[in-house]
């Protein structure tokens, strides 16, 4: 059996991206253990959920650190001290700086089909809210690797769905939610078995 990686979970609230992997992991659809949740959030359910885990976690505050600089180095050096192989952003709402050291090794998962309905206060219901808006008939998830712009890095995998004449924007999150939990997870598979290769803006997914 493959060593699994270590993960790190960075969260901002409820957490159900976090429990997802949790299960993964303890039943071995992933080969991967998560080595520390670092919430941005001091009382995020989602800290509750790592505890429940066993998973002790760290919180970092974004004022407490006073620059997106020093925030960031933070959470990369708590990483560094975990041994972590892959970030995971798991509704994680700030923007972090990614160092040298971790390009190529921090994920993020959106609520659309990006380029679409994505970058700055594009996260959540707003997402949802505005695909209904514009009158799109397909919506999706997206699943990238992180650079130090929302939502900007170079394109994983994607799924899509159709948006429904009755669709409300929890309609469409709870659908969306769905393709989320399968999604991130077989992102984080293709990165643990080496399968993902970025050039530039793209990432080729090699054959098994």
């Amino acid at each position: 059996m493959p060593q699994p990686i270590r993960l790190a979970v960075l969260v901002s609230g409820g957490g159900t991206t976090l429990q997802n992997l949790v299960d993964r992991c303890a039943d071995g659809r992933l080969c991967a253990q998560i080595g520390v949740v670092i919430s941005s959030n001091a009382v995020a359910f989602a800290l509750e959920r790592a505890r429940r885990a066993g998973i002790a976690p760290a919180v970092v505050l974004r004022k407490e650190a006073g620059s997106r600089a020093e925030f960031s180095r933070r959470i990369f050096e708590l990483c560094r001290e975990q041994r972590i192989d892959l970030v995971c952003l798991a509704g994680f709402l700030q923007l972090i700086e990614v160092p040298d050291d971790f390009t190529g090794k921090v994920m993020n998962i959106h609520p659309s089909l990006i380029p679409a309905f994505c970058g700055k206060g594009y996260y959540g219901r707003h997402v949802h809210e505005a695909v209904l808006q514009s009158g799109c008939k397909i919506t999706g998830c997206t699943v990238h690797f992180a650079d130090n712009q929302y939502d900007h890095g170079p394109i994983i995998l994607q799924a899509s769905i159709p948006v429904l004449e009755n669709d409300s924007a929890d309609s469409l999150a709870e659908r969306i939610h769905e393709l989320e939990s399968e999604l991130y997870p077989e992102a984080i598979r293709l990165f643990t078995a080496g399968k993902l290769r970025i050039e530039g803006r793209i990432v080729h997914v090699l054959p098994s």
